[in-house]
């Protein structure tokens, strides 16, 4: 019995048919279904009929060492995958049935065939984690390596990195990084082993958009659950709005800046950008000068008021460097939370008012309770996503000296002169 041939499996009261497939582990067995799921069996107790022999080349699909193969040519840009760990770059650990982070950015490449030829690439990894396990640290060394590769000559970056925080760190690049290249942000819903998976288009349209003139820190994931476009996303303004949909992002309070027409990319000329299409304005090109602020104060919390939350839980962060508080409607919380803000102020402690509200801005100048809050010494966060503004305070507070003129000031698209629903 050898990878590539045709099994039925029995163990226990359960059946199963199809492509046998390597496996990390000599325990278990790792079978193709022809429905286009992987599935593991415990090889204990498990009784194995070979149906068919070679009946699918599984070594073809791989050099004899196992690694990807890229040649370079002259005539293609310099795309730099840089890979920090998350379902786009996952597997399925067979030993307990979870997806797991172990991919490098090679095996990226040799997972994604379509990406070759599309351009000349660089991999490197920066991490290997889940993004539930993201940290400011890791920000930093995302950002200094983003800048070392811009720095080296590539003419545009795509980072892979889990989807649940991808929203976070794309913010945290956009503040960190100023940018001549495009910096596009892709990951996948769905694991690679399943036949709905995200993960091919994710990739090749990302790597299009990071061929393309526009130099932000964007996020491309599906744009609707259909496997025809990608939308572009400006990193501080995107929100994961879904736990699983493959269209999970949406850019809040304006349209994304662009799309990736999937079949237009795939048949056009693997040099062009075509397929690659911009609605809104954005930085061009060329048009920043490379530069990197990587400095974090990452004692800043967010917290989220909701009615009965005793003022005391604000009170304890009262060693806090920043605090961004997501408060209901125009940013209002208990009016027995003012005098732990004014306190938290007068020690030094910035904080900064958001609102819970997916769209629209802060206005504490309408009620008394707003009011009092800026009498207290509260920051209004503008329309800024509570997320974005985190991340930005933490940055604000390690690299200018008026946070509260910096908080107030759009830095990355952060902040919209106007508010517009963008359903």
């Amino acid at each position: 019995m050898n990878a590539g041939d045709r099994i039925h499996v029995e163990r226990g009261a359960h059946a199963y048919e199809g492509v046998l497939l390597p496996s990390s582990t000599p325990d278990h067995l790792v079978v193709k279904l022809d429905g286009g799921y992987n599935v593991g069996i415990d090889r204990e107790d498990a009784t194995v009929e070979v149906v068919e022999t070679d009946v699918y080349d599984v070594e073809s699909a791989q050099d004899e060492e196992g690694t990807s193969t890229v040649e370079f040519d002259e005539s293609l840009p310099t795309v730099s995958l840089i890979s920090t760990g998350g379902t786009i770059a996952s597997t399925v650990d067979y030993r307990t049935g979870a997806v797991t982070a172990q991919f490098d950015a090679e095996d990226v490449l040799r997972a994604v065939p379509d990406l070759a030829g599309m351009a000349n690439y660089r991999g490197r990894v920066v991490a290997n984690i889940l993004s539930e396990n993201m940290t400011p640290a890791v920000w930093q060394d995302l950002a200094r390596a983003i800048h070392e590769e811009i720095e080296a000559g590539a003419d545009g970056v795509v980072v892979m990195h889990g989807t649940d925080t991808m929203q976070f760190t794309a913010s945290a690049m956009a503040f960190m990084l100023d940018t001549p290249v495009p910096i596009v942000f892709t990951g996948s819903q769905r694991s690679a082993d399943r036949p709905s998976s995200d993960n091919v288009m994710n990739a090749v349209s990302a790597v299009a958009a990071a061929k393309s003139d526009a130099a932000e820190v964007m996020v491309c994931m599906h744009e609707s659950e259909s496997d025809d476009r990608c939308a572009l996303h400006r990193g501080t303004r995107v929100r994961k709005n879904h736990t699983s949909r493959r269209d999970a992002f949406e850019t809040v309070g304006a349209e994304p800046l662009g799309t990736v027409d999937y079949e237009a990319v795939s048949e056009s000329d693997p040099s062009s950008t075509d397929g690659v299409t911009f609605h809104r304005k954005h930085a061009q090109r060329g048009q920043t000068e490379l530069a990197l602020h990587d400095e974090l104060e990452t004692d800043v919390e967010l917290v989220k008021f909701t009615p009965g939350t005793d003022a005391s839980r604000l009170a304890a962060l009262d060693d806090a460097a920043g605090i961004v508080v997501e408060g209901t409607g125009l940013g209002h919380v208990d009016t027995d939370w003012i005098e732990v803000v004014d306190d938290l102020t007068d020690d030094g402690t910035a904080v900064v008012m958001t609102s819970q509200c997916l769209d629209g801005r802060v206005c504490d100048r309408v009620y008394d309770t707003g009011r009092d809050l800026l009498a207290a010494g509260v920051v209004e966060g503008e329309d800024m996503l509570p997320g974005t503004a985190k991340v930005k305070l933490m940055w604000a507070l390690a690299n200018t000296s008026d946070v509260a003129d910096t908080m107030g000031e759009p830095l990355a698209g952060e902040i919209q002169a106007q508010s517009r629903p963008w359903t």
